[in-house]
């Protein structure tokens, strides 16, 4: 069960619960939602939600994704990140936990 990490606000994870899939801004501009691994989510979390409240850090079982993601390497960062190609079903979403 691998696990990967995705951060977002409480207001679009409610309204990922009542249509029972996540999609990011990401996903229609970029073609893929941005994850993090455990050890990537402190930066991520600096970086893009600095000063913002109500985050949440989505805990994915990638065995449940019915979405494809594959690794990817971030020029801007230097590293290697998973990015999750489609929406996120909601039952691959095993915990959600406030940042």
């Amino acid at each position: 069960m691998p696990i990967i990490y995705h951060l977002t606000t409480a207001a679009e994870w409610d309204a990922a619960r009542k249509t029972g899939k996540y999609e990011s801004p990401s996903l229609a501009n970029e073609g893929f939602i941005h994850c993090s691994e455990q050890s990537q989510v402190a930066a991520t979390l600096q970086r893009y939600f600095q000063g913002k409240e109500n985050v949440l850090k989505l805990v994915i079982d990638t065995d449940k994704l019915s979405s494809p993601f594959i690794f990817e390497w971030s020029p801007s960062t230097a590293d290697t990140f998973p990015h999750i190609y489609g929406p996120i079903n909601i039952d691959a979403v095993v915990g959600v936990e406030t940042m």
